[in-house]
């Protein structure tokens, strides 16, 4: 529980949870992850506490996402920058 990363995941599918329960599954869940987070000793209770108090959710966000129009086929794309609660030095963290 004290050490972080940033990643880049890129998905083929929609799939809810996807990102969320694969991480997990290979003892990485999402920081501020309440649903799919794994137990940890009773020890690093307070340090964890400590380290994601800023995120009351999961630190998961679609920054850019693409597709084909059901209807008319046009390409769309949109963008979005970070929300405000992403906006830390992810050195503290480590």
């Amino acid at each position: 529980c004290d050490e972080y990363t940033v990643i880049k995941v890129r998905l083929e599918t929609g799939r809810t949870h996807q990102i969320r329960v694969h991480m997990a599954s290979i003892g990485h869940p999402l920081l501020g992850d309440s649903l799919y987070d794994m137990p940890i000793p009773e020890e690093a209770e307070e340090e964890k506490e400590k380290k994601t108090k800023q995120f009351r959710r999961a630190a998961l966000h679609a920054w850019k996402i693409r597709f084909i129009h059901p209807f008319t086929g046009e390409k769309m794309m949109f963008e979005t920058p970070l929300p405000e609660d992403f906006a830390v030095d992810f050195t503290n963290f480590i």
